[in-house]
């Protein structure tokens, strides 16, 4: 069976190509390099340079003039480099074309996120949907991989009159992508169903949001005491995962990492990882977490509500996180942040630094509706008794001949189950 596998690590040496096309763009694309840069790195590719290019509007042949297509590969070659990795989308027919002038590697963004999340996927839904992505990529390109297979063939056994191995290798990569369709929809028909049982013991969940690397599963670690992989690196971590804290009031709270944002995104994995973004989608609430030393970090911040927004999840209940605020130094830095995000807290999942501060706010949050009553339970109604211990907080308990008089702070989600046994 024909398979689109992800490429073992050949580049050893790495030049960054960023196009921009406005003066005025330039920072924004610089900035974008770095962060190319480090999507690189993480992959454990090393850069030996990067150029910045300026271009009035895009060429059909190289994206770039010819000229500065030349120089750019002479650059390459004097730097020893065995790879291009160009910040811009190429068309597949731009690939080629670079790579009969440079002959060396050509690469885009696009697939050195593929490569990252095909490295980094360890569940079922997230190995299929990389999957999937990957081959939505792959197929425009298959020229570039098969070119020397592009003769006719026919005869006995062969697919068709005329047919190419080309052709035939698209069918099987479209049946392919077919059943991995498939796949997914059962895979999601599962989530749901275990959404579901979540839902029918009503705890409160709240999902942890935001820009890669801003150090959501560390939170999650850090307030849970969960297991999970916290790597400084970009998409360090891609599956989401629920864990269950005990809030002070000794309200439960359900606490998701989902996948983390970045600009320019492929979009062959927007719509391939819109299924592990459905936790953002179906919280009570979202914890936005930043990177407070980053300098875009507002940028940032849009990227991310625009992403919620596309979603359906930008009217949420949204607490706004800034983290790592141990490594800003500049006064005016904070003061800053502070001053356009008034209701945001500030703490440093590495120092611990506000973390009680949040804690206690995810209790409000929690207990938002929360009200306290004074209930005569039937004796035989231990479950109701088991439920408020669990997901309210009961602050006395008498024992009478016919019921059990509780005072208790009941959450809004029990308060219709409570309410025909009031005392008042």
């Amino acid at each position: 069976m024909f398979e689109i596998k992800r490429r073992e690590k050949m580049v050893e040496r790495a030049l960054l190509v960023g196009a921009h096309f406005e003066a005025a763009g330039r920072d924004d694309a610089d900035d974008l390099l770095t962060e190319l840069g480090e999507l690189v790195r993480t992959l454990g590719v090393p850069v030996v340079g990067r150029q910045l290019v300026q271009i009035r509007e895009p060429q059909a042949r190289y994206l770039l003039g010819s000229g500065k297509a030349e120089e750019i590969c002479e650059h390459a070659k004097s730097l020893a480099c065995d790879a291009i990795i160009f910040d811009n989308e190429l068309t597949p027919a731009q690939q080629r074309n670079w790579e009969n002038l440079a002959k060396i590697t050509v690469i885009d963004r696009q697939e050195i996120i593929l490569d990252i999340f095909g490295a980094r996927a360890q569940t079922r839904e997230a190995k299929i949907q990389v999957d999937l992505a990957r081959m939505t990529y792959s197929l425009p390109r298959l020229t570039r991989a098969w070119g020397h297979l592009g003769k006719q063939g026919g005869g006995i056994g062969s697919k068709g009159e005329g047919e190419s191995q080309l052709e035939q290798d698209k069918r099987k990569i479209r049946g392919q992508m077919d059943r991995l369709k498939r796949d997914l929809v059962e895979v999601r028909r599962n989530r749901a169903n275990q959404r579901k049982d979540r839902k029918r013991a009503p705890v409160p969940n709240a999902a942890i949001v935001g820009y890669t690397n801003a150090g959501k599963s560390s939170l999650l670690r850090r307030l849970t005491g969960a297991d999970v992989l916290v790597e400084d690196a970009l998409f360090a971590t891609l599956d989401t995962m629920t864990r269950k804290i005990d809030l002070p009031n000794r309200q439960p709270l359900l606490l998701t990492d989902t996948v983390g944002f970045i600009r320019k995104l492929p979009h062959q994995l927007v719509e391939s990882f819109n299924a592990t973004l459905e936790e953002a989608v179906m919280a009570d609430f979202l914890v936005h977490l930043l990177d407070a030393s980053h300098p875009r970090v507002l940028e940032f911040h849009g990227t991310t509500m625009k992403v919620l927004e596309e979603l359906g999840a930008d009217t949420k209940k949204t607490l706004t996180v800034f983290n790592k605020i141990d490594r800003v130094e500049d006064p005016l830095t904070r003061a800053m942040l502070r001053n356009t995000h008034p209701d945001a807290l500030f703490i440093s999942v590495h120092s611990g630094e506000g973390l009680d501060l949040l804690v206690e706010k995810l209790g409000e949050l929690v207990g938002n509706g929360s009200q306290q009553i004074v209930l005569h339970l039937p004796h035989d109604r231990s479950d109701l008794l088991a439920r408020l211990h669990r997901e309210g907080v009961v602050h006395e308990t008498a024992y009478e001949e016919e019921f059990s008089r509780i005072r208790a702070t009941v959450p809004a989600r029990l308060r219709e189950l409570v309410t025909p046994f009031s005392a008042s």
